[in-house]
């Protein structure tokens, strides 16, 4: 790794404010120069090929037959930055509404051999959402932009090196309802690996083949569907049979939902269809951690290579505290608060010694 590449993300991890390059060289004395690390962010732009390289090593040791490929995205609000062409709106499906910042897809690995006390969660492959076309809306007249390539589409181009030229070991692909079309899952299953997705109540399916055959399709909110019990069903547009399993849950507030997962592996239990979704909660987890412990959002950087260069390294660290999980024992968040306190206690002392020195002492 590059030694400036090792310091800044060393800075991203003990930081809690804003990460700067003015920032970072105070911090080591001039050691780097400004200059010295305006370049590593404003010269090559790092990508996902970069990125599997820092982990491949990590993945190999713990790469399990049973392993899942976890697919989601996240919006890094960026409100009041320039637009360019990743610095701009997109729709944030989580709270319904548009939402101005970048949009980062990620390929998640989650992978717990025989060996190890905790799983392996680390992302192997990612992709920022570029909208470089400009284009008029007719009903409102403003100028937007659109990207020419889907988020769908960058999934399974993500799933096709995942297998081809990574040659990452793992047999589910695990996804919330965004990822679920059809094409998604045909995708997969021409790949030879099972897929676990939630779906929208709303999409159309049948029991019958039969009734396949004649159109006649109903929502699964309309069928008369047994919870926890797995039942093969049809899904419209779909060429393959799925399994089906309707799961009932109640919230914090006492209400109850329902939760309607699918997988072409026809063999699954009810708790296996839990425990398989339950792991892709690890996702969100690694967005939260990415947020609160590796300055993803905290760069003032305004071009597209100097941020995307700062999201690389945001990554690296992330990466860094996944080995220091395993060496301490401690998760992400323990991890960067037992750093806080270090740096608290630091500042403690040092206001100590300038109210000692200029006769504050109380």
């Amino acid at each position: 790794m590059d030694e400036r590449l090792d310091l800044y993300t060393d800075y991203l991890l003990s930081s809690v404010g804003h990460t700067t390059a003015t920032g970072l060289s105070r911090l080591l004395d001039g050691y780097l120069s400004h200059d010295q690390i305006t370049r590593l962010l404003s010269g090559h732009e790092l990508t996902s090929k970069d990125l599997w390289h820092e982990v491949k090593p990590l993945v190999r040791s713990y790469e399990t037959e049973e392993a899942c490929l976890i697919f989601d995205d996240t919006i890094i609000p960026k409100p009041y930055m320039d637009e360019n062409e990743i610095i701009c709106w997109h729709w944030d499906h989580s709270k319904g509404r548009n939402e101005k910042g970048i949009n980062l897809l990620t390929a998640f690995y989650h992978s717990q051999p025989l060996h190890a006390s905790e799983a392996l969660r680390i992302p192997v492959a990612y992709e920022c959402v570029k909208k470089t076309v400009h284009y008029c809306d007719l009903k409102t007249r403003q100028e937007k932009r659109q990207s020419v390539v889907s988020k769908n589409e960058m999934m399974r181009s993500m799933l096709t090196q995942a297998v081809k030229q990574q040659h990452l070991v793992f047999r589910y692909v695990l996804s919330d309802s965004w990822f679920s079309s059809s094409d998604n899952m045909l995708f997969i299953h021409r790949l030879k690996k099972y897929f676990v997705m939630d779906m929208k109540s709303n999409r159309l399916c049948q029991f019958a083949t039969s009734d396949r055959t004649k159109g006649s399709w109903s929502s699964l909110d309309q069928l008369p569907l047994i919870p926890e019990q797995p039942v093969k069903v049809w899904l419209k547009d779909l060429e393959i049979p799925v399994l089906l399993c309707k799961i009932v849950f109640t919230n914090k507030d006492g209400s109850t939902g329902e939760m309607y997962l699918v997988s072409n592996n026809l063999e699954l239990s009810t708790e296996e269809f839990k425990t398989l979704y339950k792991k892709r909660w690890s996702v969100e987890e690694y967005h939260k951690s990415l947020k609160q412990n590796a300055s993803l959002a905290k760069s003032p950087a305004r071009t597209v290579t100097t941020q995307s260069n700062h999201l690389f390294a945001s990554l690296v660290a992330y990466v860094k505290l996944e080995k220091l999980k395993f060496a301490h024992k401690l998760n992400h968040f323990a991890l960067k608060a037992k750093i806080y306190y270090a740096a608290s206690k630091a500042a403690w002392n040092e206001l100590k010694k300038i109210k000692l020195a200029a006769g504050c002492v109380t």
